[in-house]
């Protein structure tokens, strides 16, 4: 289908600085296949449906024939050198912005270093969970931390264009200021430097606190009906969310999507069940990209070859016209991304 847009992927956690030996990089390629242990016996993660997906689109972005064997491709990349071999992989991808939830620093690449690398945009996407965290490792008690926190999520609006949260469940209410202040000294006295909030007291409270930013806030859910509560608590804030929900939850968050006005949702890797789902205009891409640069080329391609089968199939079935198909795959590619997340404003 022609005149499709640059991508804009609202999810991604970047690529890893340096080179990656065949182990490192299975390891990550492993992660993507939704491993855990290792490989079979004689075989590698190549040997999964992500591993084809790498040697079918990625060889050609760094000269090479499709399908070559998978020693070849390292060998080409350490050829190349880290740095050309993930910008002609991301300059490949189709993609044209880049929503980043950013990593540790020096460990993946920052929204800067992303849009420099891949020749686009890119913008930051905070995690609760992470800020808190650092303000955790340099403040003393509950009060202090409460209210570095406040002014954080205020002065992360001024830069980042939206809010993460991984809460797994939220209900239609915030807590109440004395037992965030009692959990958040409980969480202080016993954490780990580095460590992430425990607990579903600050988690809500969090969520609620990014709320009212105004910001948008993506929910990494894994089962979306347990945020049924909040979605209906928080229509009238002004503020969007969109669902990012485990692989086979996509139809239930493109659902909630369908009935909350102000929710979004992930297209996910079959929009062929999704766009029945929820209106055209709900439903976002997204790659989940983390590690490899290549896992960006992947999820693009994949992104592009699903719909555009889906809307064939549509167009050959009486269900839309050509040019209405192609408005359709225009606005999950980009456009609904771009208005959701004020992406034009942020441009100008």
């Amino acid at each position: 289908m022609d005149g499709i847009p640059p991508l804009v992927d609202q999810y991604s956690r970047g690529a890893v600085h340096g080179e990656l030996g065949i182990g490192v990089f299975e390891r990550h390629l492993a992660e993507a296949a939704g491993s855990t242990g290792p490989a079979p016996p004689g075989t590698s993660f190549f040997d999964s449906r992500a591993g084809l997906a790498v040697r079918r689109w990625c060889p050609p972005l760094l000269g090479l024939e499709p399908h070559c064997p998978p020693v070849h491709y390292l060998a080409r990349r350490r050829e190349l050198g880290a740095y050309r071999s993930g910008q002609l992989l991301l300059r490949g991808a189709g993609i044209g912005t880049f929503l980043l939830e950013s990593g540790r620093p020096g460990e993946i690449t920052s929204p800067a270093e992303l849009a420099c690398a891949a020749e686009g945009r890119a913008h930051e996407v905070v995690r609760l969970e992470q800020l808190a965290a650092r303000i955790a490792d340099s403040c003393e008690g509950a009060d202090a931390f409460l209210a570095r926190t406040a002014e954080a999520l205020h002065a992360a609006a001024r830069t980042a264009t939206a809010f993460a949260s991984g809460a797994a469940g939220c209900d239609g209410s915030p807590p109440g200021a004395a037992e965030v202040r009692d959990a958040a000294g409980n969480w202080l006295r016993t954490r780990r430097r580095g460590a992430p909030p425990a607990g579903q007291i600050l988690a809500r409270h969090l969520l609620w606190s990014a709320v009212a930013v105004g910001l948008p806030v993506q929910l990494h859910c894994p089962d979306p009906q347990r945020l049924t509560g909040f979605l209906r608590a928080t229509a009238g804030t002004g503020t969007d969310l969109v669902l990012l929900p485990d692989p086979w939850r996509h139809r239930q968050a493109a659902r909630l999507a369908a009935v909350f006005p102000h929710v979004y949702a992930d297209v996910g890797t079959r929009p062929e069940e999704t766009l029945r789902e929820a209106p055209f205009g709900k439903l976002l891409f997204s790659t989940g990209a983390r590690a490899l640069a290549e896992l960006y080329v992947v999820a693009a391609r994949l992104f592009v070859r699903a719909m555009e089968k889906l809307m064939g199939d549509w167009v050959a079935d009486g269900w839309c016209r050509l040019a209405e198909a192609g408005r359709i795959v225009s606005l999950v590619a980009a456009g609904t991304a771009r208005r959701v997340y004020r992406l034009d404003v942020a441009a100008g």
